[in-house]
């Protein structure tokens, strides 16, 4: 989510979601900070999506309901995904449709918007003009010569503008460590057109939901090998069925079916599409995996991830590989096959753009710091001054002035959890998790938690019974038992000998004591929670 603000209005690029890694536990997705704008909502003119992946559209619905009534503008099948999404929030949108080569007004912002290429149809980079300057932001994209859907990134528009004067370039990073030129969509077919070839029984085919040109593939390919099609899970169906509707899938009269009919058919006449590439454990081919979905997947299927690995996934999507293979799958994936192409511009691409833009400032975005740091030397090596590439991370300010751009501050921005569902079908969102919360979840996992009950006589300060210990998901043995309770003992008389302790102090005694002596024993501390009750 980018925040530009000119003559007291806002506008907003993008507002999407992280999603969780294995640090996070219990975490359904992860917003942006709205706090620096909360004060500042009607000052909002528009939200402009670049391209419908969940990373840029996903935490829309979240700032619809601070304001109900800002603008969205995007292009047809992006306003499409998000539509699909805000029914389930039960908000109704304002949407503004647009497509490449239009321009509209904003406020004090006007907006051009050029077509970009990625793994998404329909995507949008946006020129943002303004009497500061000329700023032209990419989104997610790549220069693929030859796209399924004959949409090319439009290079001549990026030149024209250039012509015009870019005073900030903002570019998208994610590949920007990898050199030369991003294959074509196209590349891929010989590897997935072998897996339908060879395939002696089904195959099941696991991607983003909202990955339409690599769905587009294998529809393609199973038109050619005269197998049906049926799609599997909320998302994939929804999605794929606004696809077709819209015109972005190319789908023969006849060939998707439902799943229900799968059993029913021939084994080596039917193809799966379902989520789970990135071993999502509640998604359709971890269940799969688990033996927990209908489809029970059996020696001679072969499973085809038809997807990148996303990095913090890959422990979660190899044991779904290898929970697959164990019950006879042949699992084809980015590691044994070329089976997958990015979505986003190597550096031969990015130089490439540079040298066609000629930007007198840069902004590297879309990435980890070391993409960040790596595209921004792209644009030095390419004659930038070092000065006017800017590396900044979420919060930071950045003020254009006279075509000059320099980071002036930093605003409050924290990860935002949204922390499970409520009763009424509704989220609890930041105040439902923060970050003590979670260190408490992963020390949970990792240690276990023990409770510890004592009785106290409050005239004496004296336990009237041997403390009682409660343990869950930690080993509790006699030596263990009969250390924390010497512990306690040792503690509790030392305190003694001050004054008489009451219920409050004792509960402390009592945690300190215990997390003292499990830490010096067994290099482990438990969440330890203490009761004491007056005799």
């Amino acid at each position: 989510m980018t925040v530009f603000e000119h003559k007291g209005k806002l506008l907003i690029v993008d507002c999407g979601v992280l999603f969780p890694e294995e640090t996070q536990p219990g975490i359904n997705v992860i917003l942006p900070d709205f706090s620096a704008i909360r004060g500042r909502l009607q000052d909002i003119e528009a939200i402009v999506l670049t391209h419908g992946h969940e990373d840029h559209i996903g935490g829309v619905p979240y700032l619809l309901r601070e304001r109900k009534d800002i603008p969205i503008i995007g292009s047809e099948l992006t306003l499409a995904f998000l539509s699909a999404k805000m029914e389930e929030h039960r908000i109704v949108p304002r949407l503004v449709q647009v497509k490449e080569g239009q321009r509209r007004k904003a406020g004090p912002f006007d907006l051009e918007f050029l077509a970009v290429n990625h793994s998404i149809p329909d995507g949008l980079a946006i020129a943002i003009r303004t009497e500061a300057g000329l700023v032209l932001a990419t989104g997610d994209f790549k220069m693929d010569q030859f796209p399924l859907d004959n949409r090319l990134t439009d290079l001549p528009g990026f030149a024209r503008l250039g012509e015009e004067g870019v005073d900030l370039f903002m570019t998208d990073s994610t590949n920007a460590e990898v050199p030369g030129f991003t294959m074509t969509e196209e590349d891929i077919r010989p590897a997935i057109d072998s897996v339908f070839r060879t395939a002696p029984r089904r195959i099941i085919v696991s991607s983003f939901a909202s990955h339409v040109h690599r769905i587009q593939q294998v529809i393609d390919a199973a038109a050619r090998h005269n197998r049906k099609v049926a799609f599997v899970g909320r998302s994939m169906v929804r999605n794929m069925a606004i696809a077709e509707k819209l015109g972005f899938l190319k789908v023969p009269k006849g060939l998707i079916v439902d799943v229900k009919a799968f059993d029913r058919m021939k084994d080596d006449k039917v193809v799966l599409i379902c989520t789970g590439s990135q071993g999502e454990p509640m998604a359709a081919l971890s269940r799969m995996a688990n033996r927990e979905h209908q489809i029970k997947i059996g020696e001679g299927d072969t499973v085809l991830l038809a997807s990148s690995l996303i990095p913090g996934n890959e422990n979660s999507i190899y044991r779904v590989i290898n929970g697959l293979t164990r019950w006879g799958a042949n699992v084809v994936h980015k590691g044994n096959a070329r089976v997958h192409v990015s979505g986003h511009a190597s550096a031969g691409e990015l130089v490439y753009c540079y040298n066609l833009v000629k930007p007198k400032n840069v902004m590297p975005i879309h990435g980890e710091w070391r993409h960040l740091k790596a595209n921004g030397e792209l644009a030095v090596r390419t004659g930038i001054p070092e000065e006017q590439v800017l590396i900044v991370e979420d919060g930071v300010v950045v003020d254009l002035i006279d075509g000059l751009a320099r980071i002036t501050g930093r605003v409050a921005c924290e990860l935002v959890f949204v922390d499970g569902m409520t009763g009424n079908g509704g989220v609890t969102v930041g105040s439902g998790a923060t970050e003590e919360a979670l260190a408490d979840r992963l020390q949970l996992s990792n240690d276990g938690a023990v409770t510890i009950l004592g009785i106290l006589d409050t005239r004496t300060g004296v336990l009237t019974e041997p403390v009682e210990f409660i343990a869950r998901g930690f080993v509790q043995d006699r030596e263990w038992i009969a250390g924390a309770t010497k512990s306690i003992d040792d503690a509790l008389r030392a305190a003694n000998k001050i004054k008489i302790v009451d219920g409050p102090e004792l509960e402390e005694i009592f945690t300190q004591s215990v997390t003292r002596w499990t830490q010096r024993k067994y290099r482990r501390i438990p969440v330890i929670t203490s009761v004491v009750v007056d005799a």
